[in-house]
C-alpha cells in the first residue's frame, strides 16, 4: 500500500497513531480522540462533520486494506489495528513526512 498525496495525511496519521494501541474503539470515541489530537497539532481544518466523514472514509480504507479489523456485535462496530500492518503504515508515513520536510527545507533554502 502506498499513499500518493504530496504531503502528509494528518487524518490517516492520527488514525494509525490511535489504533496502534491494543484497544478496540467504536467510531465515536475513536473520532473524539483523533479530533483532540488534531486540534492540539492545529491540523484540524474544515467543519467537524466534514472531518468526521473524511475520518470514517479513511478508517474504511484501512479496514479494506487489512490494517484494521472491524468486529460487529449486534449494532456495535469496533475497530482494532492489526499490529504488523499498522507498524508498516507508520514506517511509510514517517518516510512521507521526512520527504515532505526535506522538500520544504529545499524550497526555503532556494527562496
Amino acid at each position: 500500500m502506498s499513499f500518493t498525496r504530496r504531503g502528509p495525511d494528518h487524518i490517516t496519521e492520527e488514525l494509525i497513531a490511535v489504533l496502534s494501541s491494543k484497544a478496540s474503539f467504536e467510531f465515536k470515541p475513536l473520532f473524539e480522540i483523533m479530533l483532540l489530537n488534531l486540534r492540539e497539532r492545529n491540523a484540524a481544518s474544515g467543519g467537524e462533520e466534514m472531518l468526521r466523514l473524511r475520518a470514517y472514509e479513511k478508517l474504511q480504507g484501512l479496514v479494506h486494506r487489512g490494517a484494521v479489523n472491524r468486529t460487529i456485535t449486534g449494532t456495535t462496530k469496533k475497530y482494532k489495528g492489526v499490529a504488523t500492518r499498522i507498524a508498516a503504515l507508520r514506517t511509510e508515513i514517517k518516510a512521507i513526512r521526512a520527504a515532505c520536510d526535506q522538500r520544504a527545507r529545499a524550497k526555503a533554502a532556494a527562496a
